[in-house]
């Protein structure tokens, strides 16, 4: 049975980046050891909108556009990185 996924966010900035995960996005996380934290992501699909983000100071560096399987946007994360945010138009299995 699969129970989760793992990705891994390439940074030139982790501290910062897990700061943003944690502080800005909001993600409870547990601590891993030697500075890898697991956070808590909500089922399947990130759940925040632009505005909300845009007013706590994250840029955006896409436009939303519709890609017909839902309204895509990219953020900028503080390491460099880039983190894309989508609203599903699709059906999307229920836990």
């Amino acid at each position: 049975m699969i129970t989760g996924a793992h990705a891994i966010v390439y940074s030139r900035d982790a501290d910062a980046d897990r700061a943003f995960f944690r502080d800005v996005l909001g993600f409870p996380s547990v601590d891993a050891g030697g500075g890898w934290l697991i956070f808590a992501l909500p089922p399947a699909e990130l759940a925040a909108t632009v505005a909300e983000l845009q007013a706590k100071g994250v840029e955006f560096t896409a436009p939303v556009s519709d890609q017909g399987f839902g309204l895509l946007t990219s953020l900028k994360l503080p390491g460099g990185g880039e983190l894309g945010l989508y609203e599903p138009r699709h059906p999307i299995p229920h836990a």
